[in-house]
């Protein structure tokens, strides 16, 4: 069954073309170490909660937007290669974390095991 690594991050409304930009540039990168499906959903509708919510979890200001992303693996084992090795790959240090277009300490991040794909 496939595997899933699942992001959500507050992003400043203002860099979602810098955003974009860093997303197409890394997608090839995870393809070329056996994702299968890269997806970065842009918030369009995504409330605030009285308890518990997407921007509560990544404390999102006013001024920035939630950003949900997935990357599907054929496997957990395919993805436990592929992060040590992409962060050799040279493409990679174009992405260190300061300069990416949101603030990583508040990125949500997490594996998943697939129990259905209907």
């Amino acid at each position: 069954m496939p595997y899933v690594d699942g992001f959500v991050i507050a992003v400043p409304t203002a860099n979602k073309d810098a955003y974009r930009e860093v997303a197409e540039k890394m997608a090839p990168v995870f393809r070329d170490f056996g994702a299968t499906q890269i997806v970065e959903c842009w918030g369009d509708d995504v409330p605030d909660g009285e308890v518990t919510s997407f921007p509560m979890a990544v404390k999102a200001k006013d001024d920035e937007t939630v950003v949900f992303s997935w990357i599907v693996w054929p496997d957990k084992a395919t993805r436990d290669a592929a992060y040590p090795a992409f962060m050799e790959d040279e493409r990679m240090k174009d992405f260190a974390p300061e300069k990416m277009p949101f603030d990583g300490k508040r990125m949500i991040l997490g594996g998943f095991d697939m129990i259905i794909d209907a």
